[in-house]
């Protein structure tokens, strides 16, 4: 995985947070106003990094400070990315007058007003907007876009990112909160009343087999799989990122263990794929 780091900057009030927050999504690990004194730390980090826990780092920083970040990073030999954002001047007042923050060059007491601090930010953005190709204007995007501009500029694949859980769970303990999809599969024959079975799981072959081999949860299995193929690609194209697809039957034991392993080997090849077995904790 090549490493590299990202450098959010811009006008405050112009999506710096909504950025990052996507980032994160995107795997990033997102840094907030990370001290410059401290950068040097930080790429000797990245560089020795073998746990890709900072293969992907990104960091919001004031305009104020990019020039003394842009002199730091200079000559790293790590990829570096300089993303501006920015929006209209009333769009900005806007903002600030809804949540109620206070400008960092106010508090700094580098500007009187609001608007002062604004002119004096954008005149700074100005300077650097030659320097980069990635300027984003988010004063009338809505948070889609702001992910694909986002997703352009990082080349980011989607459906390389795209991951579903798999999880089975008894509906005698309630349906799992986090559930995107719930399927009722205590329509198939239960093995609980095969004695030579109910003391096993569906991790068991004896009852994998006997429950994956009848007919009736083919045709239940394979519609559930149309169906989810069909949503899977939908979901994909809005940029949902990962999906919860919840497999239940009485106990959580049998049947909807069967049959989250057998749709989690059926996805696996081509989806990033996660099975857990809620009653059994694993």
């Amino acid at each position: 995985m090549d490493k590299k780091l990202v450098l959010i900057t811009g006008v405050s009030g112009a999506g710096k947070t909504t950025a990052t927050n996507i980032l994160e999504d995107m795997g990033y690990c997102c840094i907030d106003r990370y001290p410059s004194e401290l950068l040097s730390n930080l790429i000797d980090l990245i560089r020795d990094d073998t746990s890709y826990k900072y293969q992907h780092v990104a960091l919001t920083i004031p305009i104020t400070e990019y020039e003394r970040y842009r002199s730091l990073l200079s000559n790293t030999g790590i990829e570096t990315i300089l993303i501006l954002m920015d929006a209209d001047k009333e769009e900005i007042i806007k903002r600030y007058k809804f949540t109620r923050r206070v400008h960092p060059l106010l508090i700094s007491n580098k500007a009187e007003t609001l608007e002062e601090a604004i002119s004096l930010e954008k005149k700074l953005l100005a300077d650097y907007e030659g320097d980069t190709p990635h300027l984003i204007d988010t004063t009338h995007l809505n948070m889609k876009q702001h992910k694909e501009m986002l997703d352009e500029i990082l080349h980011y694949d989607r459906h390389e990112n795209f991951s579903v859980s798999f999880v089975s769970f008894g509906f005698k303990n309630g349906i799992p909160q986090d559930a995107d999809f719930v399927f009722d599969v205590r329509v198939l024959d239960n093995p609980f009343y095969i004695p030579e079975l109910r003391s096993l799981t569906g991790n068991d072959p004896e009852v994998y087999d006997y429950v994956m081999s009848k007919e009736k949860t083919k045709d239940v299995v394979g519609k559930m799989i149309a169906y989810l193929d069909q949503c899977f690609a939908l979901y994909e194209q809005e940029d949902k990122r990962h999906i919860t697809v919840c497999i239940g039957c009485t106990g959580g034991q049998h049947r909807s263990v069967s049959v989250a392993n057998y749709l989690y080997e059926h996805y696996k090849e081509r989806i990033l794929c996660f099975c857990r077995h809620r009653e059994m904790n694993v």
